[in-house]
């Protein structure tokens, strides 16, 4: 459910350069259909990294065809699995593409949003904990977060089953 006018140059946002990437970002949300859930670490916790996607996938779905009064005839996942018969509010035929990032445009799109998203999620948490590098790492394991972790412990927004503050707990 892109819309009507999709951009021109959607790839798998790794693929893409930051400018590019936040250009097309632009684009996407001025001109096309699209949703975003986020995923607190609590949730992941809870769930498992797994499932909390899984019931992101759903929540935007939901919110997308609550905005466009339709269902879709078919939702496109990047990987091995959707939803589908793994969160009871799924109701949506589903196909899964692996690689489908680098080769379905709404997928591309779907990529871009998220990993703009997540960026601009990151920037703001650097503000309130500038000593993890989230403004250059964006929650990355570098070398420098977990340096980081080690000399300053996790905040609210690590999850607890990150292995690094997971193992921390131990000691």
């Amino acid at each position: 459910m892109l819309g009507r006018d999709v951009p021109a140059g959607l790839d798998d946002s790794k693929k893409l350069s930051a400018k590019r990437r936040a250009a097309l970002d632009e684009e996407i949300r001025a001109t096309c259909n699209w949703a975003v859930a986020v995923v607190e670490s609590e949730e992941i916790d809870r769930l498992n990294i797994f499932m909390a996607t899984m019931n992101a996938m759903t929540r935007c779905v939901g919110e997308l065809v609550g905005e466009l009064a339709r269902s879709p005839t078919e939702v496109l996942i990047d990987g091995n699995i959707t939803p589908a018969g793994r969160c009871a509010e799924w109701r949506w035929p589903a196909r899964a593409l692996v690689g489908g990032d680098g080769i379905e445009p709404s997928i591309s799109a779907a990529s871009i949003i998220a990993k703009e998203w997540r960026d601009r999620l990151m920037i703001a948490a650097a503000n309130d904990h500038p000593q993890y590098g989230w403004e250059r790492n964006k929650g990355y394991g570098t070398a420098e977060h977990m340096e980081a972790l080690r000399i300053h412990g996790p905040t609210r927004l690590h999850r607890q089953s990150f292995a690094p503050v997971a193992q921390a707990s131990l000691f």
